[in-house]
């Protein structure tokens, strides 16, 4: 293996680095397979559900103008419904981003007069202003809905009690946020959002329960609509996607919470019916069809990063040893220039634009400066290798991503070189 010693050499990775990488996976082939395991699971899911749909090569092909009769939009749907064992589904290039998703999900579920409970506390940065945390035109707020949270308890867990005496006669939506946002609380597993629901439903079954599945899909073998979620909901350019959708979200759930979401992206009464799916077919059904392989890949990088950085004193959340229910990697420098160290190695590994030089920025939706690594083949896809997080206390970054474990884990030893060439991480601390 001295020729790949040499290649990684050429390529910016200091003897050092690469040694002090290749320690720590030498620990991790139990973990690998695991992760392989679960993969193979939820790739025969996804076949299963192609095939059962009847997915064809005219599936495949898209259309235009109002996009009625749309054969691979509708069974692209029935697909999703399958895979996310739920009533009905949307799935839709309009939908642009997670943060639109969420909110098509929330503004055509909720009515004037409601109430939203989040029972794991502060939502990601991006929902403030879809909720009315912070004023916005639009926001439920405008709309006459209001808005409560409870904190989840210093372990992590729910503070049922506190709950209970939250929910009342206004209450119509519960929204859980699997992952964990730019926070270092733990991710929600899923039998943990299962348990979650049943006590929620089992004060008032009739509320909607909705949970955020940004990077959570295919990491286990089950979904929260498997455990009771009456809505799930994510992005294509995430996990779902594979890496090869250009865009696009999702919503499954039951057929009414389904069709009020349709009814809202587009327009009364033309609702599901309209919607041109514009040539991208494939890439949303072939995404799917690797989204498990893909997660598997990121998800290697996740625990590959967490053993990497936590071995060298730093906090990370989740740590080495502990099972994984999200593709996030948070990582706590307690110094900006860190962040910015760590960010700037990522985007010099990637395929594309590792000449740019990230930088903090004012980044829409966010309420304090934010730095992104994205050198990714699709604008901002964060199941692609790739890593951000906000200029605050105590100087968080969050790694995501890896269409493949090799480019991922080519990623990361760059963003330990970076820290190596900065003077924060010295290479005497790589050999102890």
């Amino acid at each position: 293996m001295d020729g790949l010693k040499e290649l990684y050499a050429s390529m910016g990775i200091c003897g050092a680095v690469y040694e002090y990488g290749t320690g720590i996976l030498e620990k991790l082939s139990k973990r690998f397979e695991q992760i392989d395991e679960t993969a193979e699971y939820n790739q025969l899911k996804v076949v299963r559900a192609m095939q059962e749909c009847r997915v064809s090569e005219a599936c495949l092909l898209g259309t235009t103008g109002y996009g009625y009769n749309d054969l691979g939009r509708d069974t692209l749907e029935e697909v999703y419904a399958r895979v996310f064992h739920t009533e009905d589904a949307l799935v839709r290039p309009q939908i642009t981003c997670g943060t639109h998703a969420l909110a098509l999900a929330l503004l055509s579920n909720l009515r004037p007069g409601d109430e939203l409970l989040s029972p794991v506390g502060k939502p990601y940065d991006t929902l403030e202003e879809v909720i009315g945390i912070r004023p916005s035109r639009g926001s439920l707020a405008e709309y006459g809905i209001s808005y409560r949270q409870v904190e989840l308890l210093p372990d992590g867990g729910f503070d049922y009690d506190n709950i209970r005496k939250n929910i009342n006669d206004r209450t119509r939506l519960v929204t859980i946020q699997r992952s964990k946002g730019y926070q270092t609380r733990p991710t929600l597993s899923v039998a943990g959002i299962g348990e979650l629901i049943a006590f929620i439903k089992g004060i008032r079954p009739d509320i909607i329960c909705m949970v955020d599945n940004c990077y959570g899909e295919f990491v286990e073998t089950a979904e929260p609509s498997d455990v009771g979620a009456d809505m799930v909901v994510g992005s294509l350019i995430k996990n779902p996607g594979g890496g090869l959708a250009p865009t696009g979200g999702y919503i499954a759930g039951t057929g009414e919470c389904v069709a009020n979401a349709a009814s809202r992206l587009t327009s009364p009464g033309l609702a599901k019916e309209v919607g041109a799916s514009l040539g991208i077919l494939k890439d949303l059904y072939q995404g799917l069809f690797l989204a498990p392989t893909v997660t598997a890949s990121a998800l290697k990088a996740a625990v590959f990063a967490a053993n990497l950085y936590g071995q060298l004193g730093y906090a990370v959340v989740p740590d080495g040893a502990e099972s994984r229910h999200d593709i996030i990697q948070a990582i706590t420098f307690n110094d900006p220039e860190a962040v910015i160290a760590f960010c700037q190695g990522i985007q010099s590994g990637s395929p594309v634009d590792s000449h740019v030089t990230p930088q903090p920025w004012d980044m829409p939706g966010y309420d304090s400066q934010v730095i992104m690594a994205a050198g990714t083949f699709v604008s901002g896809s964060s199941i692609e290798l790739s890593a951000d997080g906000p200029i605050r206390p105590p100087y968080n970054v969050y790694f995501q991503g890896g269409l493949t474990w090799q480019h991922a884990k080519f990623g990361i030893l760059r963003s330990l070189q970076a820290l190596v060439d900065a003077g924060i991480v010295s290479e005497q601390a790589l050999k102890r």
